[in-house]
């Protein structure tokens, strides 16, 4: 499942390509036909993230609200706004006609995790019966825009820039008012809120349940944006046992944590990449950034050594998640 950074990495990129401008809107796969035709037309005013939700401002009191659930990502293409630069919708970055000739720089995940093309769910993740994609979504396209490719719920269109929505959980027209009470049934998230008030909510949380922090971390009521990657890691780095109740947790350890995951979430946004260990350099770095292998200290390292104390990372489910962890450094 998408994790917080990559939502709002999408708000950011509809951010800088779609607000002020007039958006078409279209349902090619024939599932959203009715909210493309409300959206259709209209110029896209807001856009932000909470958690692992976008939230899309359409004005006369009309917003599209997504979640990207296990399989949905976003598709772009045409020409991506990135700071001060122009970036072609393969993900290389630098000045760029449309088909994405004459760039500057290649992605550097192996993986594409820091793409700009397609952010959202792992492709290999996408597919299911029902929301199966057919064809190739980065295929060379002679003209703009690229014609749709697969199961496109939903695509937005500008003169420069399209972006189609692919396999959701959820894609709706609400209103503000329903806009505002959702995100009031969310934890904070330090990207909407870093506020001492939003620490302080989700430590007083914690803290006054039995349940185990590695469920609460998980839980969007409780914060928002915490996946399955980030949950390991950061109570690795807290070096804390994932089954303790959250009652029996220090508050300055689950204030830490919090601080830890304002500070990953912005590295994530910034990067692309959910890069957990600190004071790497040089060559370290450079591995760290071309392969999630390497930038870690126990996701997805099953049965392999800590990095730390050499003890094998175990494996189990917890919240209907893998959970990995160190025994000996989180006891």
């Amino acid at each position: 499942m998408p994790e917080g950074h990559s939502v709002h990495r999408i708000a950011r990129q509809f951010d800088r390509n779609f607000v002020g401008r007039v958006v078409a809107a279209s349902s090619p796969q024939g599932r959203f036909v009715e909210g493309a035709a409300v959206l259709d037309g209209s110029e896209l005013r807001e856009v932000f993230a909470v958690g692992k939700q976008m939230f899309a401002d359409f004005g006369d009191d009309t917003w599209l609200r997504v979640h990207l659930g296990m399989y949905g990502a976003w598709d772009f293409a045409g020409e991506i706004a990135v700071d001060s630069t122009i970036a072609s919708a393969n993900g290389r970055m630098g000045q760029t006609n449309q088909r994405g000739t004459d760039v500057a720089l290649e992605i550097l995940d192996s993986a594409g995790e820091n793409s700009l093309s397609s952010i959202g769910a792992p492709r290999k993740a996408r597919v299911r019966m029902s929301e199966q994609t057919k064809g190739d979504a980065d295929a060379e396209w002679e003209s703009f825009p690229p014609p749709p490719v697969g199961a496109v719920r939903l695509r937005l269109l500008t003169e420069r820039t399209v972006a189609d929505l692919r396999g959701p959980t959820a894609c709706e027209i609400r209103t503000g008012a329903e806009v505002q009470n959702t995100i009031a049934q969310l934890g904070p998230d330090p990207m909407h809120d870093d506020s001492r008030d939003a620490e302080d909510r989700f430590t007083d949380v914690v803290r006054r349940k039995q349940t185990r922090i590695g469920v609460l971390l998980m839980d969007q009521s409780v914060v928002s944006g915490i996946g399955n990657v980030y949950r390991a890691e950061l109570l690795y780095r807290a070096r804390l046992d994932p089954h303790t109740p959250g009652k029996l947790v220090p508050e300055e350890t689950v204030r830490g944590i919090w601080r830890d995951w304002v500070r990953l979430l912005r590295i994530g946004v910034e990067t692309g990449q959910m890069m957990t260990m600190d004071g790497l350099s040089g060559d370290d770095y450079a591995r760290a950034m071309a392969n999630r292998d390497d930038r870690h200290w126990v996701y997805k390292r099953e049965g392999l050594p800590c990095r730390v104390c050499g003890t094998n990372i175990l494996l189990e489910e917890m919240a209907a998640r893998k959970l990995y962890w160190c025994p000996n450094c989180q006891n």
